[in-house]
């Protein structure tokens, strides 16, 4: 196996230095091609103290270079997959699947294990580094990734990199779905940013619920909040965990803002804000 070299511009030095997280995770999927990496990176880093993106940024540079030298040159979709996820590889997390750690990049980077979504977007990530470009496929119940130039190819990083073809997909929704729903072609079109970060937040909200984490509860929700086209469901839910937490200024805040966009009167923002507020003296 030759060595193959990183594609230059992987990250930037000090990207996130002195920058608040949540505040660069809304303008970064602001953007019309959001890049994915960092904000995944942003997903784990935000409330979390000791948590560099940057540094996980860099995590994943040093990971496309071992892993480029470990790729022949010419190499595709199928090599990048089995090296990736094939033995001594990272691995689908079977035993602790609803694990918050599962959708948290720094934990998965450490544990080497996770969801398919969170293997996925490695792929993604690490493959545009070492110039093999695969995209994100959005299959309902499991995700998965394909070749960009080949659109029968697919894999499944979640199974070891398992290489599937358009029938393959289908049957494996019909598995987790059972054979009467509604299979369509347009369920293996390639996923967009936004799409992808929605459902890791998604993920990641629905395994704080499970594990009764309040305090991953407000954050992930705080990231939800920030998604272009989040509504008013987003920022009711974000101010009744604020105030369950105790963080009732914050709460109140958001309260004073809703009072003023909400078009629900039976909501009564700015009487719950002041009611919130009291609870400071």
């Amino acid at each position: 196996m030759t060595a193959r070299s990183r594609r230059p511009g992987a990250t930037g030095v000090g990207t996130f230095v002195g920058v608040d997280h949540l505040e660069a995770f809304e303008q970064l999927l602001a953007r019309r091609e959001p890049p994915l990496d960092r904000a995944f990176a942003l997903i784990a880093a935000h409330g979390r103290p000791g948590v560099d993106p940057d540094r996980l940024l860099a995590e994943l540079d040093a990971l496309a270079d071992d892993l480029g030298s470990r790729l022949p040159d010419g190499a595709a979709a199928a090599e990048l997959c089995s090296t990736l996820f094939g033995p001594g590889g990272f691995r689908g997390d079977e035993e602790h699947y609803h694990d918050a750690r599962n959708s948290l990049l720094d934990e998965v980077l450490a544990r080497r294990a996770a969801i398919p979504i969170s293997l996925s977007i490695l792929a993604i990530e690490l493959g545009r580094r070492v110039g093999v470009e695969v995209v994100g496929i959005a299959l309902p119940g499991h995700f998965l990734v394909r070749d960009a130039r080949d659109d029968r190819a697919f894999f499944d990083p979640f199974r070891g990199g398992a290489p599937m073809d358009p029938t393959a997909c289908r049957a494996l929704f019909e598995r987790l779905h059972g054979p009467r729903a509604h299979f369509t072609d347009g369920m293996l079109a390639p996923s967009p940013t936004r799409q992808i970060v929605t459902r890791v937040l998604a993920n990641l909200r629905h395994s704080y619920v499970l594990e009764s984490n309040r305090a991953g509860l407000v954050r992930v929700v705080q990231l939800q909040a920030r998604l272009p086209g989040a509504g008013l469901e987003e920022r009711r839910a974000l101010a009744e965990l604020l105030a369950a937490d105790g963080r009732f200024d914050e709460a109140a805040r958001l309260h004073q803002e809703l009072s003023h966009l909400d078009p629900d009167p039976s909501q009564d923002h700015a009487g719950r804000a002041l009611q919130l507020l009291a609870r400071l003296n």
